[in-house]
């Protein structure tokens, strides 16, 4: 299915819906819930007991804790609510649905490398990067929201919507409110779609905190019925990262757009979750106050865990971009490059892999379009063990800033021998995740 129908079909009897459809209720501002049941009586010991339909155990357990999560900004209605098999499922079910192949959607760089995967592979439809600097933090523009709309109508690609990560991946910042209305601003007037990825949306650690695109949305009602971007505006969300449950793939895609809602709820069919998986879940969703403190909890550790690493980078001479949220950080390495050059960057990172033994990701494969940048995770390692890459790293520059003026010696007698790398055979697959030369040259 390509294009979503005129008129939404009937929401077929499958666990891929959060609510049923006899459910209407919406979560309230101060976190009650309007039309739920009322607890049963539990059964007598020895009888058999007979579990609630899969399709109407999480919806509004999940939209209080979406709500929750936005400090009941926003409300959620769950027959809006659409089950997926993760995030990636939820990505692609809304490309199907919103794009036909060799449409194309735009996407601020650096951004999360499975987008190449997730979003194209299978649909058909291309990505045009919407090139941003470090110039201004690599915040999103609208010049470079126009730049690369044209760059998509000089290659005949007709534009259907916006993708972004809120809070970004890699870079690990809330998207500001006053980025979020320039970008709603940008698709009414083009009158295309726009997807918000807020899987990380529970993670904002620190001031400006996290804002939801639906937010902007509500403070602006009036225009958003007018220009209808009620119906043209899309989230994503997963529980993978703010409650940890990877493992689960649980994701969702939240709509009121009727006609997506519906061609979603049947593709959906191809990746369902087990209603075992929704039972659990609805359990834990239900209760409010380990949500509560859970959230809270896990945003401590999370800032706990990124200021030692900030502060451990800037010991050792490595900035990073000042960033609130993420499980990661967006680091400037490119000092310790011997070219200022994307071949440069993949040098850099062998060595870092292979001789310093630490897992990083290169900007390039993020489609960032400044060499010496680095994705950084430090939320799945003990303090010990980032205590530990620290030292590493540190002894690695240090080490790189007793070769460096040698190294210019060299490089005046003469080209200096490439570097050997006996494990390189065995991470083609790594190398193949970074784009190639051909292929940056087709984003410019």
């Amino acid at each position: 299915m390509r294009r979503t129908p005129s008129t939404p079909s009937p929401t077929p009897a499958a666990s891929s819906r959060w609510a049923s459809p006899r459910t209407t209720a919406v979560v309230r501002p101060g976190g009650g819930v309007a039309g739920e049941e009322p607890r049963r009586a539990r059964p007598p010991p020895g009888s058999r007991v007979r579990l609630p339909r899969a399709r109407a155990l999480p919806g509004l357990p999940l939209a209080r804790f979406m709500s929750e999560q936005r400090d009941y900004k926003v409300a959620f209605d769950p027959s809006n609510i659409v089950l997926t098999a993760g995030a990636t499922s939820a990505n692609e079910a809304l490309m199907f649905c919103l794009a036909d192949q060799g449409d194309a959607f735009l996407i601020p760089t650096p951004y999360y490398p499975g987008f190449d995967r997730d979003l194209k592979w299978r649909t058909g439809a291309e990505i045009v990067p919407v090139h941003c600097t470090s110039a201004n933090g690599f915040r999103v523009t609208r010049s470079a929201l126009d730049d690369a709309y044209r760059r998509a109508q000089k290659r005949r690609l007709r534009v259907k919507g916006v993708l972004i990560t809120n809070p970004s991946n890699p870079l690990g910042t809330a998207v500001p409110r006053a980025d979020l209305e320039m970008i709603v601003d940008f698709v009414a007037a083009k009158g295309i779609h726009l997807v918000s990825d807020e899987i990380y949306s529970g993670t904002a650690f620190s001031e400006p905190g996290f804002v939801s695109v639906l937010e902007v949305l509500a403070a602006r009602a009036p225009l958003a019925t007018e220009f209808a971007l009620d119906d043209r505006v899309h989230v994503v969300y997963s529980l993978s990262k703010d409650l940890g449950l990877p493992g689960f793939r649980v994701g969702a895609i939240y709509s009121s757009n009727p006609a997506v809602v519906s061609a979603a709820t049947k593709m959906s069919s191809f990746g369902l979750v087990s209603s075992q998986t929704q039972y659990l879940l609805a359990a834990l969703l239900g209760d409010k106050d380990f949500t509560r403190r859970y959230l809270a909890e896990n945003k401590r550790r999370i800032k706990e865990r990124h200021d030692q690493l900030v502060d451990g980078l800037k010991e050792i001479g490595i900035a990073c971009l000042e960033s609130n949220a993420g499980l990661f950080c967006w680091v400037n390495m490119s000092h310790l490059m011997h070219t200022r050059s994307f071949e440069g960057e993949m040098t850099l990172w062998k060595k870092v892999v292979f001789d310093v033994g630490l897992n990083i990701s290169p900007g390039s494969s993020c489609h960032c379009s400044e060499p010496g940048w680095f994705r950084v995770c430090f939320a799945n390692m003990s303090a010990k063990t980032l205590d530990v890459a620290m030292q590493r790293l540190g002894e690695f520059v240090q080490t790189s800033s007793c070769k460096a003026a040698p190294a210019a010696l060299r490089r005046a007698a003469g080209p200096a021998r490439s570097m050997s790398c006996p494990l390189a055979m065995n991470m083609k697959w790594a190398l193949r995740l970074t784009p190639s030369f051909a292929d940056r040259k087709a984003e410019r």
